[in-house]
């Protein structure tokens, strides 16, 4: 990874490949690694861009409180440094809420835009299940279960107990730096008080709404809505995965982009 500093912190990111510019923004508590099993693919069209949130990995631990409106800054900035006047631009969960507010802040970076298990935010969304609340937001016990639960959680019912070998690989990252509750918190309240319903209709690029068929924690009946709300809006549906496509199925998620992208 390589560091650079954007809108006064330091952000750690990765670029591979070459081409137009593909930036991906993660979600609650995960880095530029959420995206490695898409970047062998997407970087032979690409040059594709993750990185750690402030908050994340090795970027700034900064205190919070954060909103999406300064992490989508954090973004502009990682790309303003890096000379990009232009991308395209991938946001999961708290990443989509992110990239709604790059996309509307500075709307000539972004070309077009993937809102991937996300909303819009606001009361009139179909609210995260119950069963992912519970583990959104009850972060007492063995840190271990912990992880564990909200892996079981992220994936499509019955998922974790048949991948064990992706299991272990989601585990060995989130122990391998683990982000603090602190962090976490200010986060998960970014999300929280995300609210972009009234303005998406300024978003004029083209954009792709991409879900997970069995999403417990952005239910797919979203789907529909958030496109409703966008001028140019597509919708996606990956079958047989949760909220974690990315990492449930890489293969379908890499063929989803490429045929929204391409």
């Amino acid at each position: 990874m390589s560091q650079i500093a954007a809108n006064e912190i330091t952000l750690h990111y990765e670029s591979a490949g070459q081409g137009q510019p593909l930036l991906f923004i993660t979600g609650v508590g995960y880095g530029a690694w959420f995206w490695h099993k898409l970047t062998p693919d997407l970087s032979r069209h690409y040059r594709v861009i993750t990185f750690d949130n402030r908050g994340v990995g090795q970027s700034s631990r900064v205190d919070g409180p954060y909103s999406t409106a300064l992490l989508a800054a954090d973004a502009a900035g990682l790309l303003d440094a890096l000379g990009i006047e232009s991308a395209y631009v991938v946001g999961h969960s708290l990443g989509g809420f992110i990239a709604q507010e790059l996309a509307l802040a500075r709307p000539a970076l972004v070309s077009k835009l993937v809102l991937a298990a996300t909303t819009s935010g606001g009361p009139n969304v179909v609210p995260i299940t119950p069963e992912a609340l519970d583990v959104l937001l009850n972060r007492s016990g063995d840190p271990l279960e912990l992880i564990r639960r909200g892996i079981a959680v992220a994936c499509a019912p019955g998922f974790a107990g048949t991948h064990p070998d992706v299991v272990a690989e989601l585990l060995a990252y989130r122990l391998s730096g683990p982000i603090a509750p602190a962090h976490y918190q200010a986060q998960v309240m970014a999300g929280a008080q995300h609210n972009a319903e009234a303005r998406l209709g300024q978003i004029t690029c083209p954009v792709n709404v991409l879900f997970g068929e069995h999403d417990r924690v952005a239910p797919p009946a979203n789907a529909t809505l958030l496109a409703g709300l966008l001028p140019q809006a597509s919708v996606t549906i990956i079958p047989h995965t949760g909220h974690i496509f990315p990492i449930e199925d890489p293969a379908a998620t890499v063929q989803a982009l490429l045929d929204f992208l391409l």
